[in-house]
């Protein structure tokens, strides 16, 4: 990663939380944490941001804390072709008139371009999914209420009388920081508490997951493993992986991320 995106990383994980870590920042960025430090100094003589004991922190402290993990921005560039090609497969299961959830996060964001000529119903808590159905399709947009977190994209609300309970769908869609024995992983309790509401109203969950998430984990789970319907990855998925997808009675769809490539769509 160049100096330039790490930068601009660093600067926008400060304005999300009073106090980010070299250690968080090492996560985010994927870099080492000789190249953060070096990285926190040089913004700090900019007077971009403020240097403190393990860490940095905003010159102005953001209003409230944002949620944990990479920003959509971060995320949307990792693995690009392999989440064009799980996308479009997962809209290969909708069939018109289907009512279908699908959760925020940069695969399922993906699914957009493949639903234009579509006619769903979709309940969604992404901003840039239901603007962008808005503006290009046919198909009904229904969004969740609450407060929008600009860096991941998404609508959360930690009321339990919002309008998820008020939906129900086929099929959800959605992604997840790590999936493991012990089922699927997020990093941020908010985001869990939401998730579960919309899992409690879909029939099937369909997870989107590319497969280097198989070897992330993160301390707070989501759901287990029994849950889930079907997963949607890629050609990288280890033997080891399948076997526990398999024995958890798991449908997986492997997605040609080749073919993608061949068509131009990346």
């Amino acid at each position: 990663m160049h100096e330039k995106e790490r930068h601009r990383i660093i600067l926008s994980a400060v304005q999300e939380k009073p106090v980010v870590t070299v250690a968080e920042l090492v996560d985010l960025t994927e870099s080492s944490e000789a190249t953060i430090r070096r990285d926190i100094a040089a913004l700090h003589v900019a007077k971009r941001l403020r240097r403190v004991r393990g860490g940095a922190e905003a010159l102005s402290p953001p209003q409230f804390v944002g949620l944990a993990g990479r920003p959509f921005s971060v995320n949307q560039t990792m693995n690009a072709r392999q989440k064009q090609a799980i996308a479009k497969a997962a809209v290969a299961l909708c069939s018109d008139g289907d009512s279908v959830i699908i959760n925020g996060g940069t695969t399922t964001f993906q699914m957009v371009h493949h639903l234009a000529n579509r006619r769903l119903q979709v309940f969604t808590n992404s901003f840039p999914i239901a603007e962008h159905l808005l503006k290009h399709s046919k198909n009904t947009v229904m969004l969740s209420g609450g407060v929008i977190y600009r860096e991941q994209n998404v609508i959360l609300s930690p009321f339990e009388n919002d309008v998820t309970r008020n939906f129900w769908a086929k099929r959800m869609f959605m992604g997840a920081q790590g999936v493991g024995p012990l089922g699927l992983m997020e990093a941020d309790p908010l985001l869990i508490q939401a998730e579960q509401k919309l899992i409690d109203q879909a029939e099937e969950l369909v997870v989107l997951v590319d497969s280097s998430k198989f070897a992330q984990r993160s301390s707070l789970i989501l759901c287990g493993l029994k849950r889930i319907s079907t997963v949607i990855t890629d050609s990288g998925l280890q033997a080891s992986d399948a076997r526990m997808l398999e024995e958890a009675g798991i449908s997986v769809i492997i997605a040609d991320a080749e073919a993608m490539e061949e068509t131009g769509s990346v």
